[in-house]
């Protein structure tokens, strides 16, 4: 675990405020936003481009590509994957299972200098490839997920590629847990753990939450990481907003066993206002008079608080 300690964690709070700051500035822009989302991936996301994956360096930050249409004949498809290893072999793939987790990803690559911060300039506009809710052609991203809990059943395939050429990359999936109540979800896990592909890692933010507000009455999961090793995985559940307690969960020895990495978060980290809106944090509006003003004067005061 050469190289991360607690500078190196410093390092990776500093990011992920700066991800929550982005968020939220898009969030209060757009009169709308994934804000929630940030609040408990800020730290994941940050450790993972900030050493935890085996990335080749950005010399310079990188701009998106535009929408060009529907891959077909004479017309390949361009995907997201420079802003990561680009396909080259040796290094780490990405994958984001969940997509309304877009902005987060497009954040993260801003902070950690592999997106030129004037992309976000085409967000969320017709024609452009930094889409709301990411796709293929996304910054960062390779594959299009579709529905929730299917990203783990590309990243299972695509490690299952890597390992018949004989490339020493690892697969991450990013989750939700909320995706994870999905039968689709668990075949793959099944799967995975059959072909004993220890070059798959997941890493699930464990918000407690989901679109239809707390998990639990939806349908409860737990106890969430003995059901991974039920399933034949190697499981470690920590913090999920310490990025040593993340360092060393991919440490753990997981020979011949995918690898998960279950992290509890809050989704009101750093940003204790939201809790007000308990439960439903999926989606942030401002809708109410007023309410637009209030939450840009807090952005405000946060920014000047990371410029101290």
């Amino acid at each position: 675990m050469s190289g991360f300690d607690r500078p190196w964690a410093a390092e990776v709070d500093a990011i992920a405020k700066g991800i929550r700051l982005r968020v939220l500035r898009h969030t209060v822009e757009q009169r709308g936003g994934y804000l929630s989302q940030a609040c408990s991936s800020g730290q994941i996301f940050a450790a993972l481009y900030h050493g935890l994956m085996r990335l080749p360096a950005v010399e310079t930050p990188l701009l998106p590509d535009p929408w060009e249409g529907v891959p077909g004949p004479g017309h390949p498809a361009r995907t997201g994957a420079k802003f990561n290893a680009g396909g080259l072999p040796g290094y780490d793939r990405f994958v984001m299972s969940p997509a309304q987790y877009a902005l987060v990803l497009y954040a993260a690559l801003i902070e950690t200098g592999r997106m030129d911060e004037a992309g976000m300039d085409a967000y969320n506009r017709d024609g452009s490839s930094v889409e709301m809710i990411g796709a293929e052609h996304s910054p960062g991203m390779e594959v299009t997920t579709g529905s929730l809990g299917q990203g783990i059943s590309q990243a299972s395939g695509i490690a299952m590629g890597l390992r018949l050429k004989g490339d020493a990359g690892r697969v991450f999936v990013f989750l939700s847990d909320g995706e994870c109540q999905s039968g689709e979800f668990w075949e793959a896990v099944q799967a995975a753990s059959f072909h004993r592909q220890d070059n798959l890692i997941l890493v699930i933010d464990r918000n407690g939450c989901q679109c239809d507000g707390v998990m639990g009455p939806v349908m409860n999961i737990e106890p969430f990481d003995k059901r991974f090793r039920a399933f034949g995985c190697a499981c470690v559940r920590i913090g999920g907003h310490d990025p040593l307690a993340l360092a060393a969960a991919l440490e753990t020895p997981h020979e011949g066993r995918p690898l998960v990495v279950v992290c509890d978060t809050d989704p009101c980290y750093q940003m204790e206002f939201l809790r007000a809106r308990y439960p439903k944090f999926h989606y942030v509006r401002f809708t109410q008079p007023g309410q637009w003003e209030e939450y840009r004067d807090r952005y405000e005061a946060m920014a000047k608080e990371v410029d101290q």
